[in-house]
């Protein structure tokens, strides 16, 4: 017996993509096979519980959902309870600490001194004009900000996250350096900043629940896709994995994780970025801050993220987006119009750096524009 038998739809990725659309499917009366190569559902956003400190832990990297789209948030709450989170992260810079994003407060920490908004505003202004037409990202960044902070911020950071020298970067890559000439910290501006009140993992649980939604763990696709001729397939892997990099491979930025189990508060915040070159990881992560009226004991844990270029064995996060890659995904999305029966979507298969709220909503929007309307026929 295929492992598909009976299926109206196969969904390859258990991440928020994949279940969005298997949920809206399931509901809808389709019978849905959702397999991961993981031992878990939710994808990238998987997270559990530190059974003897109780501290929700964040397997692949810190998620804290914002939005401003009411039906995003109206959707998933029907899975969850939320709980009020409005992160502030700090960056540690030549030995001093700042507020991030850049605001009134990293200003006038930075300078040593008190500035009004509009002094503030026209320091970075004037710091800005030294670069009138640029060609690269540093070049870019000191076009938006100026050349002290993007030293004191961007740079370093920049050259762990990408490996890449700024200068050696397109322009592009960044589009703005968000900058508030106010002491507001909130790392977002979003209306709606929650966190699952029982955790992510709990509610990708209640998503996959539906008795319409068979999971299929510790499956690789490449193992049975000979068996889905008969199905619709929404493939949330990377695009280039799918086409066994018949055109080559995508860029993509991998994380590795370092984990450290202390006593004690070991940072006082739950994110320090670290924007000095010098320094190898980019950012520690203590989890206990998310929500520390929940935690067990004097234990704390942190965990120490390190970026670095994906190889074909590695876990895509990011996608690079040079010009060459641009112009690489185009060719397999044209590859991927042939695939009469299959549908791409995600960060991986759509190529593109995507927040989970709009995860969420692209995944809405194609189930009720393209998919859906495809198991309707297929029903008739």
């Amino acid at each position: 017996m295929s492992l598909f038998d009976h299926a109206d739809l196969i969904v390859v990725g258990a991440g928020l993509y994949g279940l969005t659309i298997a949920e809206r499917a399931a509901s809808n009366g389709h019978r849905v096979v959702v397999i991961d190569k993981r031992p878990h559902i939710g994808g990238n956003a998987f997270s559990y519980r530190d059974d003897s400190t109780n501290i929700e832990i964040h397997k692949y990297g810190p998620h804290f959902f914002h939005t401003n789209n009411e039906e995003v948030f109206t959707y998933l709450s029907n899975f969850t309870d939320w709980y009020p989170f409005e992160l502030r992260v700090w960056s540690a810079s030549g030995g001093k600490i700042y507020p991030m994003p850049i605001n009134l407060g990293t200003i006038c920490s930075f300078l040593n001194r008190y500035l009004s908004p509009g002094e503030a505003r026209k320091w970075v202004e004037e710091s800005a004009k030294e670069i009138a037409e640029p060609r690269n990202l540093e070049e870019k960044a000191i076009s938006l900000i100026g050349r002290p902070l993007y030293e004191a911020f961007i740079r370093g950071y920049t050259k762990k996250q990408w490996q890449t020298d700024p200068r050696d970067l397109p322009a592009e890559t960044i589009a703005r350096l968000p900058v508030r000439f106010t002491f507001d910290s909130r790392y977002f501006n979003d209306k709606w900043q929650y966190m699952p009140k029982d955790g992510y993992g709990a509610l990708f649980e209640k998503m996959a629940a539906h008795p319409n939604i068979s999971l299929r763990l510790n499956v690789d696709w490449r193992d049975c896709r000979q068996d889905a001729s008969k199905a619709l397939v929404v493939y949330t892997g990377a695009i280039d994995g799918y086409f066994d990099y018949r055109l080559g491979a995508l860029g993509w930025r991998t994380l590795d994780f370092e984990a450290e189990r202390l006593k004690g508060d070991f940072q006082g915040c739950v994110t320090v970025n670290y924007a000095d070159e010098t320094v190898p990881w980019t950012r520690i992560v203590e989890y206990k801050h998310v929500r520390p009226e929940t935690v067990c004991g004097d234990e704390t844990i942190i965990m120490r993220e390190f970026s670095r270029s994906a190889g074909r064995g590695d876990e895509p996060y990011y996608p690079i987006n040079t010009s060459a890659d641009k112009n690489l995904y185009a060719s397999y999305v044209e590859l991927a119009r042939r695939e009469s029966n299959v549908f791409f979507g995600g960060r991986l298969g759509g190529y593109s750096y995507l927040d989970m709220h709009q995860v969420v909503n692209s995944a809405l929007k194609a189930f009720e524009s393209k998919i859906g309307p495809r198991l309707g026929q297929c029903r008739k």
